[in-house]
């Protein structure tokens, strides 16, 4: 038996130390022979030990593909698509018909582990070794974020979790517990506040460098952490040292999805992609964007690929106001701009709509796997309605109204005032639904308000009865009970 876990040990490890160069630090260049015991000697291994560490974030199992996805379970959209089975496992959450077997829930609950023990191996190699302390410091820092991040986004998702901040030897035990929610909370925290400690500020990076984690990003992650919590004063504290490092909004909306002004002033924090590679389009390898490919209106060539996921409904866009300016940058609509010189057509959904905010024009790529579009996982927009909502929550209502309106002025709307405590928590969900629409950010909010609560008569409202409590957490993929029995299922799975 020992032989055998050490045998699984070796071959993860293996595996999962295909760590990047560090020319742009997410290109991959495999090794086949490393391990720790020769790794971790040079500057240029720390380097490439953290760089390996980023890299999940841009696979399929995470942000390019089942995070954007998580707008169609939260009622933003349908899948659209080519019909049938086409996406059924992301069409099954979304109409609470989730199985054990879901192949969405098994990729992301599988998506943050090589990450985790990339992150782990750097937190437990880097302090040792013989190098820059300011660089020892930032790429630590570095670690933790990520750390955070994805355990962030499992907790979330699963609830109790595998807590596992140590890479596993052959002499531990291969098959862990879940951790209670709590603990996982805690350690979260703990990495954050690590986190902010040892990262410099966004405006150090330069180069190549430029997209890392920086004491901005740990900060504002920390604030949504804390806002999951409901800790509203730590959450205010957190927004507000936010906008005292400099971040803020893009005069224009647009700029936030451009692929050509990337990691502006309002990015706190982007998944990076580079473009078309060697690598096959379905390769973790790949560094092309998935997002205009999947997105863009199906039949149109309107952009490279096309295949027409994600169509919004139309109880999201009755959302809108007049005069926002937001809604010709995020969907389209039979009578919109056109894009590119092409008119739009109702006929390309089955909804009537189709995104726009992701599309890549032929003018950047003609090739469907080519899109360098980063994805946009904290911007200062989502810090100023932190701000608000926590503010309204602890019954701030003048102070919620300044960073609710910049968001509103921005997207041409009018200020509000005047509200009471109630309209004025309506009014700020409603306004983060659309400034954050299809950035994988609805799914999240929909099952942190009231505890979950909200969710229910939000569903009921747009015609889902079958929604229950059972659904606010994703089930433990069965595959991983058979091959590890002392998971436990969550509650009515």
């Amino acid at each position: 038996m020992k032989n055998m876990k050490i045998l699984k040990y070796t071959f993860v490890c293996l595996m999962l130390l295909s760590f990047a160069s560090c020319e742009k630090f997410l290109d991959k260049a495999p090794l086949d022979s490393i391990n720790t015991a020769n790794f971790f000697k040079t500057k240029e291994d720390a380097i490439a030990a953290i760089n390996g560490a980023y890299q999940p974030l841009q696979w399929p199992k995470l942000y390019n593909m089942r995070i954007w996805t998580t707008d169609i379970w939260a009622g933003n959209s349908v899948v659209g698509a080519g019909g049938g089975t086409d996406g059924i496992e992301t069409q099954d959450i979304a109409n609470f018909v989730t199985s054990t077997d879901n192949a969405a829930a098994l990729d992301i609950w599988r998506g943050p582990a090589p990450g985790i023990l990339r992150c782990n191996l750097v937190l437990e190699n880097v302090p040792g070794m013989d190098i820059d302390q300011d660089l020892k410091n930032r790429i630590l820092g570095e670690a933790y974020f990520l750390r955070a991040n994805y355990y962030f986004i499992l907790v979330r998702l699963f609830g109790d979790v595998p807590l596992l901040t140590k890479s596993q030897t052959p002499d531990d035990d291969l098959r862990p517990y879940r951790t209670n929610t709590t603990i996982v909370y805690d350690t979260i925290i703990s990495d954050l506040e690590q986190a902010i400690n040892l990262l410099p500020l966004r405006e150090t990076y330069s180069g190549s460098d430029i997209g890392r984690a920086s004491k901005g990003s740990a900060t504002g992650l920390l604030a949504k952490v804390y806002l999951t919590l409901g800790n509203y004063e730590q959450t205010v504290s957190l927004c507000q040292q936010v906008t005292a490092m400099g971040y803020t909004l893009n005069e224009n909306y647009a700029d936030n999805f451009n692929p050509m002004k990337k990691n502006s002033a309002e990015s706190l924090f982007e998944v990076q992609y580079y473009g078309k590679t060697s690598y096959s389009f379905w390769d973790n390898e790949n560094q092309a964007s998935w997002l205009s490919t999947f997105t863009g209106p199906r039949n149109s060539d309107f952009a490279a690929g096309g295949w027409g996921w994600n169509q919004p409904t139309q109880e999201f866009i009755d959302q809108y106001e007049n005069g926002d300016k937001r809604k010709d940058i995020t969907v389209f609509y039979e009578g919109c701009p056109s894009y590119d010189n092409n008119t739009y057509k109702a006929s390309f959904s089955t909804t009537g709509y189709n995104l726009r905010k992701f599309l890549v024009s032929k003018s950047i790529t003609t090739d469907y796997d080519g899109s360098p579009a980063n994805w946009p996982v904290l911007r200062y927009s989502d810090v100023l309605l932190m701000e608000a909502e926590a503010l309204c929550e602890l019954n701030r209502i003048s102070e919620a109204y300044s960073p609710l309106n910049q968001v509103r002025n921005r997207a041409g709307l009018g200020n509000l005032s005047g509200l009471s405590q109630s309209d004025q928590r309506d009014a700020i969900r409603k306004e983060r639904r659309l400034e954050l629409a299809f950035e994988g950010s609805q799914w999240f909010d929909l099952i942190r308000y009231d505890n979950g609560n909200y969710a229910k008569t939000f569903f009921q409202n747009i015609g889902k009865s079958n929604f229950t409590s059972k659904f606010l957490l994703l089930p433990i993929p069965q595959k991983e009970i058979d091959a590890n029995p002392n998971l436990t299922q969550n509650t009515g799975y």
